[in-house]
């Protein structure tokens, strides 16, 4: 089967109303793939804002102790399957071909759109309903990742992909920070409206991408490494879950790092991952090339982008915590409003991202990706230093500024950085190229939660349960209740803080107290207990935090420094080192 007929280039296939030759063509497929990329990004932290709603439209407490696994997956389950299925959708592109799968994708995200608008179960069995529908979500989501840089750098010269790969990279990268402001917006509508959004997104995209795409890729064809798939996905997945659960108490600890199970999930994980990689060097058609990184540029470019989306992730996630749990309640925001109110804050990273990404990708194309994603990478560690040095009730402008100045050097990093992994592979390669880099960063974005989770945990277990066991009593709650509030895990409070609920009323209401003469419900509940109560603590968690956040950025601002300057694959070199071993197996 060929990839495409005779006449493919001067005139158009599948009904597609624009030829390949077309000068508008490549526009139209850095149109799509950026819109599908961007739609599978914004669908990854849309839940974030929106969980409170979604969990409330279900009937369902997630912070109830039989609840928190429901939660955990509604917020890991889609980072966790896009991690693990986009190499194999890399590879599959490049067998049967990267626009069929891509296209694919698009179906099959918004199948699992309408379905999760449409649960029709409360309690439990809706959260399964959801769990499940977004798990499936996010196979239609690895399918777009998989095989979206691929399709521009199939279709753009080398001279033009730093510009392409720099507006699709930023725009999935902007998602995450869209879907926050976004979320917030509609669960105000309606929970369901957070999932119905993608609907008619995803049909148009779905028939835009069968009209107007077209193979215009090299294939690599070959047969599918069943064995190689399944331990990764099944060493990956056990990895990810199990710091997934090292999140949760385990006994007295604060964390679940001393669990049995857990340390069985990441020791049992990181054993089969051993025998992927066995499999993958004695495989003849392998789904992970690992022969890719005997190219510097390949391994230094993704060897940053692990460390900086494990670093990108954490801010992320503290930043939310810190508005919402903190800063915003003491400004006046109720803790119902603070998760919109959270996203439209955090503006300026996503600006710094819309800025910064598509000019350093077409400055790139010109002076080479090694200064721009190193320098970006520099000045992202230098924000996590100034945030660190900020007070927890901050004056806005100094936030914004750090944020934005954050942006920009993510902005500056991703879009060179990804170009520099596409340009670096042969062609016949790129769709696995382009799964791996996904997978690099997809787990990375997953590793950050239960990386810094754990991290403010241990920095929250020290302090808190003093200042929370005295803060109680001085407002009249019982010795014997504000010390078993004192002994709740820091989690349950991150947790609710997250969520936009009220910290102090969710851990009291259970007891009752608040409705006992003597206790000052009104300020336990109000909007300056709680940040003044967690603004010691939270300090303490933040810095050791925001020190690893900053050491990884700069480790990884190393590697970018040091992966050489030579990015664009010669096609037409002799066949030496990492070209002999791919001609030998694919032959």
């Amino acid at each position: 089967m060929t990839l495409t007929r005779p006449d493919s280039r001067t005139s158009p296939s599948r009904g597609s109303f624009v030829p390949r030759n077309h000068p508008r063509y490549k526009w139209i497929v850095l149109s799509n793939t950026t819109l599908g990329v961007l739609m599978a990004t914004i669908n990854a932290s849309i839940v974030m804002i929106s969980l409170p709603a979604i969990f409330s439209g279900i009937h369902l407490n997630p912070l109830q102790p039989g609840n928190v696994s429901y939660l955990l997956w509604m917020i890991m389950g889609y980072m966790l399957v896009t991690a693990v299925l986009v190499t194999g959708f890399g590879r599959f592109g490049d067998m049967l071909g990267r626009v069929r799968i891509y296209n694919a994708g698009f179906v099959v995200f918004s199948i699992g759109a309408v379905a999760l608008a449409l649960d029709p179960w409360t309690g439990g069995q809706g959260a399964m309903w959801l769990i499940g529908w977004r798990l499936v979500q996010a196979v239609g989501g690895s399918m777009l990742f998989a095989n979206s840089t691929a399709i521009i750098t199939d279709t753009f010269p080398a001279d033009r992909r730093g510009m392409a790969l720099g507006i699709n990279q930023v725009a999935g990268m902007a998602g995450s920070f869209l879907g926050l402001i976004l979320g917030g917006l509609l669960e105000v509508v309606h929970w369901r409206a957070v999932f119905f959004v993608s609907v008619p997104i995803g049909i148009a995209g779905t028939i835009w991408s069968y009209l107007s795409l077209h193979e215009s890729g090299t294939r690599n064809p070959g047969r599918f490494d069943v064995w190689g798939n399944v331990t990764f996905a099944v060493g990956l997945t056990a990895v990810l879950a199990g710091i997934t659960y090292g999140i949760q108490p385990y006994g007295d600890s604060s964390t679940g790092w001393t669990n049995p199970a857990v340390l069985a999930a990441i020791i049992g994980g990181a054993l089969v991952l051993v025998v992927f990689g066995i499999i993958e060097l004695h495989s003849a058609a392998p789904m992970f090339n690992l022969s890719l990184f005997r190219i510097r540029a390949f391994t230094m470019a993704n060897i940053a982008s692990l460390l900086a989306a494990i670093g990108r992730g954490g801010l992320q996630f503290m930043l939310i915590i810190w508005l919402q749990g903190i800063w915003l309640p003491l400004h006046g925001y109720s803790y119902e409003q603070t998760p919109l109110w959270a996203g439209i804050y955090m503006v300026p990273i996503t600006i710094g991202f819309l800025v910064a990404g598509p000019l350093s990708g077409i400055l790139s194309d010109r002076f080479g990706a090694r200064l721009f994603a190193t320098l970006g990478l520099s000045i992202v560690a230098a924000t996590f230093v100034g945030l660190m040095l900020l007070p927890v009730d901050f004056p806005y402008w100094v936030f914004a500024l750090l944020t934005g100045l954050s942006g920009i050097g993510s902005g500056m990093f991703s879009s060179p950085n990804r170009s520099a992994i596409m340009n670096s592979v042969p062609a016949r390669e790129r769709g696995s190229a382009s799964g791996m880099a996904g997978t690099v960063q997809n787990a990375g974005n997953s590793l950050s939660i239960g990386v810094f989770f754990s991290l403010m945990i241990i920095g929250l277990s020290t302090s808190l349960p003093h200042a929370l066991s005295s803060g109680l009593s001085s407002n009249g709650v019982p010795a014997s209740v504000a010390a078993r509030i004192a002994q709740t895990p820091p989690v349950s409070s991150l947790f609710a803080a997250f969520l936009g609920y009220n910290p102090i009323g969710t851990l009291l209401a259970p007891s009752g107290v608040l409705n006992r003469a003597g206790v000052n419900a009104p300020a336990l509940t109000g909007k300056e207990f709680f940040p003044h109560l967690m603004a010691a603590p939270f300090h303490q968690g933040l810095i050791v935090v925001f020190t690893a956040a900053a050491i990884m950025s700069a480790v990884a601002a190393l590697a970018s420094l040091v992966r050489g300057s030579r990015y664009v694959h010669d096609e037409s070199r002799t066949i030496t080192g990492v070209q002999a071993t791919i001609a030998q197996r694919s032959s």
